[in-house]
């Protein structure tokens, strides 16, 4: 019976704790910048107009990015980076955009990419990132 006791005054202490809660402090990781690449995104579209928004509807463009795509994730020697960046595909032509962690990766993708049956032309467009590795 001691030990409920304890634990019911311990939660009714916190629960009525001025100021505490449990919300994101200082040393919290921080939400939504790190993952938001909306600049990059905009940037992509005034630049060249390929993001995957501009992806050709055909069903052979389709099936042909979804079969780069599936290339590219495969190989599990590859960053996550490399597993996240976007293709697209118009008549044949794969665009590569996006970070990767090195130069190296950066033509293992368009290798992977080139190697795709059906795929006439690859664009690699990547840019290696700096900074820790994953």
């Amino acid at each position: 019976m001691r030990i409920w006791t304890a634990a019911a005054v311990l939660a009714a202490a916190i629960a009525v704790v001025p100021g505490y809660s449990y919300s994101q402090t200082k040393d919290s990781p921080k939400t939504g910048t790190e993952v938001d690449n909306t600049r990059t995104n905009k940037a992509d579209r005034s630049n060249t107009g390929q993001t995957p928004q501009g992806q050709s509807g055909t069903e052979a463009d389709r099936k042909l990015a979804a079969a780069v795509r599936k290339a590219i994730v495969g190989d599990k020697s590859l960053s996550s980076y490399a597993h996240n960046v976007k293709v697209v595909t118009h008549d044949g032509v794969v665009t590569l955009r996006g970070p990767v962690r090195s130069e190296d990766e950066k033509s293992k993708v368009a290798e992977l990419a080139q190697k795709v049956s059906g795929v006439s032309k690859v664009d690699n467009q990547l840019l290696v990132k700096s900074g820790k590795k994953s």
